[in-house]
């Protein structure tokens, strides 16, 4: 029978997971292990200075007091009887595009899967508006999970797919953009006279690579990026090897 592991970084009680959950009723057996609380930016953190609290919330329902990769390793090593077919991370509340997939829990989930050699999706619906139906969203979802259980992903390849709102019907397999939003910082002081910082991002619309998956998103089209594990860059190895042995013959300060 197959086994779907599903979780997010928006809580247990998301509406995007709650939708995944019930469009994937019927291909398999479903278990969910999520954030008890929203973990947005978490990427793929762990929670190392305190224990990982596990509540049992219904029949193979658990809420983790921890991240979207403590809840995956907690499931794999713990609370599942056997590892999953797939795990199925979201549907995330906005989008995970470019850059900002770095920082995202719901790809640090599916990252952390891949990193077990479990095959991954993260899923994201492009839009912050209140009220948004994401049941779209999960149909994406359920096509493309019934495509990687019966043609595979290559080992360590998570998928990043990404839903615009409102979707005009098309798909597109895209390459991670560069960095088009940039970080800014709202400065204010607390009644205590306390200096703080709300940060946000600002966009940038130009130099949009027509193959990315920002341009798939503004045409209307869902993104599909499969992101390996691996982020060597073998063409640096080979321009930069010969900085070895100058490396190596750096005189050692003496104290």
């Amino acid at each position: 029978m197959t086994h779907i592991l599903l979780t997010n970084d928006d809580g247990i009680q998301g509406v995007g997971l709650r939708t995944l959950a019930e469009a994937m009723r019927g291909l398999g057996t479903i278990s969910i292990v999520a954030p008890s609380r929203e973990q947005s930016g978490a990427a793929q953190s762990l929670t190392l200075r305190q224990p990982i609290v596990c509540h049992e919330v219904g029949e193979r329902e658990w809420a983790i007091d921890g991240t979207p990769a403590d809840c995956v390793i907690v499931a794999l090593h713990r609370l599942l009887p056997e590892p999953p077919d797939i795990v199925v991370s979201g549907i995330n509340y906005g989008a995970n595009l470019g850059e900002n997939a770095y920082y995202s829990g719901t790809v640090g989930a599916a990252r952390e899967a891949a990193l077990h050699h479990i095959p991954a999706v993260a899923m994201s619906l492009c839009s912050k508006k209140s009220g948004l139906d994401f049941g779209p969203s999960a149909r994406v979802a359920r096509a493309t999970a019934e495509l990687v259980l019966t043609q595979g992903l290559p080992d360590q390849v998570l998928l990043n797919v990404n839903v615009p709102e409102p979707w005009t019907g098309g798909v597109r397999f895209t390459r991670q953009s560069k960095k088009i939003t940039r970080n800014q910082l709202s400065e204010g002081k607390d009644p205590r006279g306390r200096m703080y910082f709300w940060l946000f991002e600002q966009k940038i619309t130009s130099d949009v690579a027509p193959d990315s998956d920002y341009a798939a998103i503004f045409a209307g089209d869902v993104s599909v990026t499969p992101l390996h594990l691996d982020p060597t860059d073998d063409d640096a190895i080979q321009s930069l090897k010969s900085w070895a042995e100058r490396i190596g013959k750096r005189d050692v300060v003496k104290r």
